[in-house]
């Protein structure tokens, strides 16, 4: 990866962030979920509303780490207006691209800024803060209120 690409991906990382998308609660959420991750402290709630089977909102609050925090606000933007499939089939691809060898290529097509996170690949204690929100997006949109750990 040359270095003006790693720039531009630090860039967006740490743009989320700092300005994390769609870091609020949403008053009509129709589902809801916690997330936790003993490793590093990453703890969000993440609440979404679902129309016709359709992500139409989706918020997060919280504190973490900028992996967990910028991974989450990407992924929020990265779901909107998406079916549950459509949304596991974006988790499917991402989860793929970090946890590939670094010696090993993925398909981008379909995860648009959440490439930016292709680096964490090379840390794969990072996995974990980098799909904290994911998981506990499933888990409001599977209607579970309980906790999710990354244990």
């Amino acid at each position: 990866m040359t270095s003006d690409l790693q720039e531009l991906y630090q860039e967006v990382i740490m743009d989320h962030n700092v300005r994390p998308r769609n870091f609020k609660r949403l008053a009509d959420a129709t589902g809801s979920s916690h997330g936790f991750n003993p490793f590093c402290g990453d703890d969000f709630t993440v609440e979404l509303k679902v129309q016709d089977g359709v992500i139409t909102d989706i918020g997060f609050q919280g504190a973490g780490c900028a992996i967990s925090k910028s991974a989450t606000s990407l992924m929020t933007e990265a779901v909107i207006g998406k079916s549950r499939e459509e949304a596991e089939r974006v988790f499917g691809r991402f989860r793929e691209m970090i946890t590939r060898g670094m010696e090993s290529s993925y398909d981008p097509d379909g995860l648009g800024d959440l490439e930016a996170l292709s680096t964490v690949a090379r840390f794969p204690v990072r996995v974990k803060c980098a799909t904290l929100g994911w998981h506990t997006m499933r888990a409001a949109l599977d209607g579970r209120a309980d906790q999710v750990s990354t244990e």
